[in-house]
């Protein structure tokens, strides 16, 4: 990164900061931190979710994934408007009408407080993994681009983000975010741009290699429920998509933000519409280095190895764009992370509040001892969250261990929302069973090659099923249990 570049990206995190910050007269009591002032316009916060839901991951996997192969991923985001659209209808009026900043107040009024801990619980370690990695990615991005030091920029990276989320609340988040969302889509219609015009032959030449080397393929069509097959990630999409749009506080306290009913279900649909498009702008980038790299430039050697993708996308930010420009893309790539993290920090401090402090302090709670609680849950979880990423530079096998656990809580979680908001009974028996059922079916997907060797009847799914079955089977049995117990009790 030349001169520019450093002054465009320094210019972007201080600016955001400083706006963040500026919130802070807006957030003086803990509903204001937590759902804000009821003031947020209806933009804002389905920008707000889109920027949520796209991370640096995002920003470079998806185009990694097109350079690699095809358009397989495109599948998943065509998932988004099904699963928009139940969490949209079923789930924004229920959380509207509970009308607690935190999404599990509902699990201790249909099954008691075992519900609500228990998914609150999993939420803020899910979220701790989920904010270290992603600052171990932009750092590990950063270092790349820039060879600046991973471990500064961890800590510096956390202490930003921690510093306008914390002084600004929710509103600082949702409003930065916005940004963030816009910067991030800016950064790759330029990208896209740029690539198209320095073809030899002109635009056209892209779309020409690509179909020539069937990089638009959406993958199979067969029923192989081994293999990432169109059906396969399309079913997989609509579940941890249901989870994000459903159950996830990141998302519920958005529509809790909104100024009325109809418009958080407006934000939670057109925020899962908008990505359509831009993670299918993500997946050109990536089709478009393919041919570019095909007709115009040629990669180093030691980028064209078959698990090099991921890095050509970062490659071309430096050695190919223009000054400045590389500057705007590094920074679209912190404006994804950036606003993840935020989320998560906010988020994370809201369920700690609500679910714990508020819940099992007995003694007379002023406000201003709720925003204490705020400020130094959001302390701690940073001060995690920085410590996590730290400690995955090294301790990688530790990661993989962690989120495999991760995926078991979170098929937990949405089985045991949707047996709450789909069945009729309330049976903290059934549910619990439910529980313990779907995850012992999740064990059984996710470690049966382990234990069981490559031959076993799980490795016959693919791994994006595991979230479906556990799933299904927390409703199914939780409510066949509930029934049976209902009807014991009807026949005593």
């Amino acid at each position: 990164m030349n001169t520019l570049d450093i002054i465009v990206f320094f210019v972007y995190i201080v600016g955001i900061a400083v706006f963040g910050g500026s919130f802070f007269k807006k957030t003086k009591t803990s509903s204001s931190y937590t759902v804000g002032n009821n003031d947020i316009p209806g933009w804002v916060i389905t920008m707000s979710i889109f920027a949520t839901f796209v991370s640096s991951i995002s920003y470079l996997a998806l185009p990694g994934n097109a350079y690699q192969s095809n358009w397989n991923a495109f599948v998943f985001s065509l998932s988004l408007p099904i699963a928009s659209y139940i969490a949209a209808r079923f789930f924004v009026p229920l959380y509207r009408k509970v009308n607690s900043p935190s999404a599990y107040t509902f699990m201790e009024q249909r099954y008691g407080p075992w519900a609500r801990v228990y998914v609150s619980f999993c939420y803020l370690l899910t979220q701790l993994m989920r904010i270290g990695t992603i600052l171990y990615l932009l750092a590990l991005t950063l270092n790349a681009i820039a060879g600046w030091d991973i471990t500064t920029i961890i800590i510096l990276t956390g202490l930003v983000v921690t510093l306008y989320s914390m002084l600004g609340g929710i509103s600082a988040v949702l409003w930065t975010d916005a940004i963030q969302g816009i910067i991030l889509i800016a950064g790759a219609v330029v990208c896209v741009g740029y690539i198209l015009f320095s073809m030899p032959e002109g635009p056209s030449q892209v779309i020409q290699v690509a179909l020539d080397n069937e990089k638009f393929g959406l993958g199979s069509f067969n029923l192989d429920l081994s293999q990432p097959t169109f059906w396969v990630v399309l079913v997989y999409g609509i579940f941890i998509n249901l989870q994000n749009y459903g159950i996830d506080q990141n998302y519920v306290q958005r529509y809790m933000a909104s100024k009325s009913d109809k418009e958080a279900q407006r934000s939670a649909l057109m925020g899962g519409l908008l990505y359509v498009p831009i993670s299918a702008l993500f997946l050109f980038i990536g089709t478009a280095l393919y041919a570019y790299y095909q007709s115009a430039a040629t990669l180093p050697v030691e980028l064209q190895g078959e698990n090099m993708s991921d890095r050509v996308f970062p490659y071309f930010i430096v050695n190919v764009l223009p000054a400045g420009v590389s500057g705007l893309l590094v920074a679209s790539i912190f404006a994804a992370g950036m606003s993840t993290i935020s989320t998560s920090f906010n988020s994370s401090a809201t369920v700690f509040l609500t679910d714990y402090y508020n819940k099992f302090v007995k003694k007379p709670v002023t406000d201003k001892q709720r925003m204490r609680v705020l400020y130094i849950s959001s302390t701690v979880i940073c001060v995690l969250g920085i410590a996590i990423a730290i400690a995955m530079i090294n301790v990688k096998s530790a990661l993989d261990a962690w989120w495999k656990l991760a995926s078991i809580f979170s098929g937990g979680m949405l089985g045991l929302f949707l047996l709450a908001i789909f069945s009729r009974h309330k049976n903290s028996i059934g549910a619990i069973v439910g529980v313990i059922a779907g995850l012992m079916v999740i064990l059984w997907l996710s470690l049966s090659n382990i234990f069981l060797g490559p031959e076993s009847l799980g490795n016959s799914f693919h791994t994006y099923l595991t979230i479906v079955f556990g799933t299904v089977t927390i409703f199914l049995v939780g409510f066949l249990v509930s029934l049976i117990g209902k009807k014991k009790i009807n026949v005593g």
